[in-house]
């Protein structure tokens, strides 16, 4: 048998290339892939609103419109990162943009409203837990919720429960629980365009005034508040604001544009079995009333 001993570097998923080019390429291939990304989105959403009668199909576009526009978000913070910094972090942030699991919560994450950076960690970590308990006294085992609604509203898959008895996941049924609504980080994206942070001279201005702050830990919603009103200013200032952008493309602009995701983790934990047996004997007793344990 032949050992391959190098691949072949062509083809898809090659983001990666992003890490040899120099600061002012890098900007130049975002602003071109941004365009794209926003076309993208915005043709699986208005699919997805012509399915009325076939919600599971819709639920799918809509699945895509919003990951589409998370990517557009982890690219833009990869232009927000400080430039000194991007060299040790665009791995991970590639890592990002290519994970179902990132760019969910990335999407999620555009409506939370943190203290800070590590506050927005805790934020995050507790949706790429690989299961969670669920239920009045959390007496259910479920798998991680983003990546399990997504797979069951892609695919029929076989499942198995604590019972131990295999059974059929019906990706029709699943969808129907749903309600369809245009997805958030499609709404920021295209805000963000309409102010003019998606043209090449946008990226600039946000490289510029981003990148003065690197957002570890303690940087705090003030720090993006700041930041944001100086790229506004600026984004006027060079008439890089769309004639087509509204009053309600700038409120989106300022007021839901999460802090940078650059530095955090987004990888997915995996749940103990016996920790969460644990969790669950400790959820029980706490709602019971420990005065109790020694009855039963």
């Amino acid at each position: 048998m032949t050992t391959q001993r190098n691949s072949v570097p062509y083809g898809a998923k090659k983001a990666g290339a992003m890490r040899e080019m120099a600061q002012s390429e890098r900007l130049d291939f975002i602003a071109e892939g941004l365009t794209i990304i926003l076309t993208s989105a915005r043709g699986f959403w208005n699919a997805a609103e012509k399915l009325t009668d076939n919600p599971r199909e819709a639920s799918v576009l809509e699945g895509f419109a919003e990951e589409e526009s998370a990517k557009a978000l982890i690219l833009l913070d990869l232009v927000r990162c400080p430039p000194s910094k991007v060299d040790g972090r665009i791995g991970r942030i590639v890592k990002n943009f290519y994970s179902h699991l990132a760019r969910l919560i990335y999407a999620k994450a555009q409506s939370w409203r943190p203290v800070n950076v590590e506050q927005l960690q805790d934020y995050v970590d507790s949706e790429r837990q690989g299961h969670y308990l669920e239920g009045g006294m959390s007496e259910y085992i479920l798998p991680n919720w983003a990546i399990y609604s997504r797979e069951s509203t892609l695919y029929a898959d076989i499942e198995q429960h604590e019972d131990g008895v295999p059974q059929w996941s019906d990706p029709t049924l699943f969808s129907s629980l749903g309600i369809h609504t245009r997805p958030f980080a499609l709404t920021l994206i295209e805000a963000l365009d309409a102010v003019g942070v998606f043209s090449r001279a946008g990226l600039e201005a946000a490289s510029d005034i981003w990148g003065t702050v690197d957002f570890r830990a303690k940087e705090h919603s003030g720090h993006v508040r700041d930041l944001t009103r100086q790229l506004a200013k600026r984004l006027e200032d060079e008439e890089l604001v769309s004639e087509s952008a509204t009053q309600e493309h700038v409120r989106w602009f300022h007021q839901f544009w999460q802090m940078p995701m650059y530095n955090l983790d987004f990888t997915m934990i995996p749940a103990s079995l016996d920790q969460l047996n644990a969790d669950r004997e400790a959820a029980y007793w706490s709602e019971v009333g420990y005065e109790h344990h020694g009855d039963y």
